[in-house]
């Protein structure tokens, strides 16, 4: 099952962000269930947010995933969104 997650950061939180990359990217290498991820960005180019791609058994795999995330547990995220995603291209 591919789940998109979509996060937004809370405004003014480039440094947590920043602070845990290391962290983040290595759950990510990690757990082994990350089709696709990237940042979202402002138009200063900073980024402002995450897109992840799980493909995961069902939803409550990709909410154990996403609290497991560092940038979750730092509390870098104003908002975290996961919908069921199909992919066509």
């Amino acid at each position: 099952m591919l789940i998109a997650l979509i996060a937004r950061d809370k405004p003014g939180a480039l440094q947590t962000r920043l602070d845990n990359r290391e962290a983040h990217l290595a759950h990510i290498e990690k757990s082994g269930v990350v089709s696709q991820a990237g940042p979202f960005l402002n138009e200063a180019g900073e980024m402002i947010g995450s897109l992840i791609i799980l493909d995961v058994e069902d939803m409550e795999a990709a909410r154990r995933w996403s609290e497991d995330d560092p940038y979750a547990r730092a509390g870098l995220f104003e908002r975290v969104e996961m919908i069921a995603w199909k992919k066509v291209i």
